[in-house]
């Protein structure tokens, strides 16, 4: 069953819409590729993919646990290169909260960066650094 609906729409744009939600993601072409910048391009998409991936499996983790990650922040930075023009490196920098986390909990929530899916999908290639801020 198809999951995504993605329609080109010029310009080096396109409109996607998850087809179970209904939600719409525009993507645009950056600025230093022949685009205006606008959206979000493919490559931001893969290193928001990657960050929001894991927060998600720390998200379960901590619940399954009674561990509030609420208000936890990720800088992403995505790094490219050229020849080929890829992504070479993608770095997330995880802010919690200012709680008073113990050292299991916070040895807890960094073991699962590493087995998330999307980390483990990608090209293993793709450089991913991850940095936690208790």
């Amino acid at each position: 069953m198809t999951t995504v609906k993605t329609t080109y729409l010029g310009e080096l744009r396109t409109e996607n819409i998850h087809l179970q939600s209904g939600s719409k993601i525009i993507t645009d072409a950056p600025t230093d590729n022949l685009g205006k910048g606008e959206a979000f391009s493919p490559t931001d998409l893969l290193a928001t993919a990657l960050g929001n991936c894991i927060m998600t499996i720390m998200g379960q983790k901590a619940m399954k646990n009674g561990i509030d990650l609420v208000g936890t922040e990720i800088d992403i930075t995505k790094i490219m290169a050229n020849d080929p023009r890829r992504v070479s490196e993608v770095v997330l920098e995880f802010n919690f909260p200012k709680k008073a986390y113990t050292e299991e909990e916070k040895r807890l929530i960094e073991s699962v960066a590493s087995t998330s899916p999307v980390p483990l999908s990608v090209n293993p290639n793709l450089k991913q650094t991850v940095r936690f801020n208790w």
